[in-house]
């Protein structure tokens, strides 16, 4: 279980992804790695989960805080290319009314100047 953080240069765009369990024991991590970035306006947050094998109720949960944090900002988070598993989650937890989900995973103009985990 790992989450890896990727800023790019003009602070705009931050992707995040989960490896393995997304569960109460990393939420903190995750939680950590955009912390310092959610008083900055207009961020976009792309949370990958291609290679996340388990979800549960807290990850959801701090997938929703982060949710307002951005909103009240005027950022957005993007949830891409869900594993089958959490996909089902995703599905009965309505979070496709809350996010915008893609299967694919979005190509923005990026340069990494940091990388954690």
């Amino acid at each position: 279980m790992s989450v890896k953080q990727n800023m790019s240069h003009d602070g705009k765009i931050m992707h995040l992804s989960v490896t393995g369990r997304f569960d109460y024991k990393i939420t903190k991590e995750f939680r950590n790695s955009y912390n310092k970035t959610t008083r900055h306006k207009g961020i976009t947050y792309y949370i990958n989960l291609n290679n996340t094998t388990y979800i549960d109720s807290s990850a959801l949960g701090i997938l929703l805080l982060l949710r307002e944090c951005a909103k009240h900002n005027d950022g957005r988070v993007i949830i891409e290319q869900p594993s089958e598993q959490v996909s089902q989650v995703l599905k009965v937890a309505n979070f496709e009314k809350l996010f915008t989900i893609n299967q694919t995973r979005s190509k923005p103009d990026l340069v990494i100047v940091k990388t954690k985990g």
